[in-house]
């Protein structure tokens, strides 16, 4: 299907993470334009060459997506660049620590609540304006099926997914009347070294991925991880026109799990 996304600006955090450069390779293979960030220009520089993006449609950046002025400053930069913002894609997150609710912190709290959710409110909040001005586009943010659901030991992190769908939903309402589409992506594990972090978390080293899938892929009906590049796909669809009367919506790909609910 051919979703007219050519020349499109792309905005994607976490652009090298496991679905982050599913996402860059999804939307470089349409034609788009990236501006994409990392926490590290090492990461970059290794994943850039395998994207095959001509330079010119390609801006880069380190960025800390806890500090707002970071994220302020590579959002003008993109806009700088290529003269247009069109679709927003919050996409860094992180699995916090295993923590039973005795052992919780706030340290531990905050640090998986400053990533999965201050850092896309302030995606949001300065790429807004530049939507605005366009008077069409998508945000589409990576969400999480634990934005439905819960698991024991992870109550900082499926608390922030819930966080992170009613934001989702709030700006929808408001950014929907200028012609801006903004959903969410809720995967359940996706077969990212972000799975294999929660394995470690909660078996340490008595099986393997093959045998911590078998485990946690019992929950959905095909026995599987999600795969980095459905949830690219989807994205693909939520960030095009043809899905624009879909706002405020978080679509799961949970291999079944939403129809045992």
């Amino acid at each position: 299907m051919d979703y007219r996304l050519t020349d499109k600006v792309v905005l994607i955090n976490g652009s090298t993470g496991g679905i982050g450069q599913a996402l860059c390779r999804a939307f470089a293979g349409e034609g788009c334009k990236l501006a994409i960030s990392s926490t590290s220009q090492a990461k970059l520089d290794a994943f850039v060459p395998t994207l095959g993006i001509p330079e010119d449609k390609l801006f880069t950046s380190v960025v800390d997506v806890t500090e707002e002025a970071q994220v302020k400053a590579w959002i003008d930069s993109a806009y700088e660049r290529f003269g247009k913002i069109d679709i927003v894609i919050p996409n860094a997150g992180y699995e916090g620590k295993y923590q039973e609710i005795q052992d919780c912190t706030i340290e531990e709290y905050m640090k998986v609540y400053q990533i999965n959710v201050f850092s896309v409110m302030f995606v949001m909040k300065y790429a807004a304006p530049y939507l605005i001005k366009n008077g069409n586009g998508a945000i589409i943010t990576i969400a999480s099926n634990g934005s439905y659901t819960t698991s024991t030991g992870m109550s900082a992190y499926c608390s922030s997914k819930h966080a992170v769908a009613g934001l989702a939903k709030t700006v929808a309402l408001e950014l929907g009347p200028h012609g801006i589409h903004c959903n969410y992506i809720c995967p359940g594990g996706v077969d990212t070294p972000m799975i294999g972090r929660i394995e470690k978390n909660t078996f340490g080293d008595t099986k393997t991925h093959k045998e911590a899938e078998q485990v946690f892929g019992a929950q959905y009906l095909d026995k599987r991880y999600c795969r980095p590049d459905e949830v690219a796909n989807l994205a693909l669809y939520l960030a095009s026109d043809v899905s624009s009367h879909i706002m405020g919506s978080g679509i799961r790909l949970d291999g079944g799990m939403d129809a045992l609910c």
